[in-house]
């Protein structure tokens, strides 16, 4: 298969991955801020997919490489997020922080929540994985097939 032809590839998955993301949001499974991360990786990707397939260059299947390798690191380090092997960020995991800084009003309060959408709740999980897992898995493959590109590339 030509480096043309990977890159193609490559972004193509990029592009699956985040148009899955997008049909889980459509479908009632709001993105958490870990999530949004994961996603503009995916969309360099596909970027640099679109360019590769006028200008197969080394340096953008590099490029690739390092977008779908970025996303996959987001993917793990949420994943473990959701785990609880490591801390999140405190503006969307456990209390945010208690009831600091909040009035008797707010305490009291029966409106809905906040709209914070919690970086460690598994909102969805197939075969034991969450989407994040799942993006990391996945688009670690998709690093292999820019490294593949890569070494086909003209220099």
């Amino acid at each position: 298969m030509t480096a043309k032809r990977l890159i193609q590839l490559a972004a193509l998955g990029s592009a699956l991955l985040l148009g899955g993301a997008f049909v889980f949001q459509a479908l009632g499974y709001p993105p958490c801020k870990l999530c949004l991360w994961q996603r503009w990786p995916h969309a360099a990707a596909i970027l640099l997919g679109l360019v590769g397939t006028f200008v197969p260059a080394r340096w953008l299947a590099g490029l690739g490489g390092l977008a779908a390798a970025t996303t996959s690191l987001f993917g793990v380090y949420h994943t473990g997020v959701e785990r609880g092997w490591w801390e999140g960020p405190t503006s969307c995991t456990g209390d945010g922080g208690g009831l600091s800084g909040m009035s008797g009003a707010d305490l009291l309060s029966t409106e809905g929540a906040s709209g914070v959408i919690m970086c460690d709740e598994v909102a969805w999980a197939f075969a034991g994985l969450s989407m994040a897992s799942w993006n990391a898995i996945l688009s670690a493959l998709l690093v292999m097939v820019w490294v593949l590109a890569l070494r086909r590339a003209s220099r």
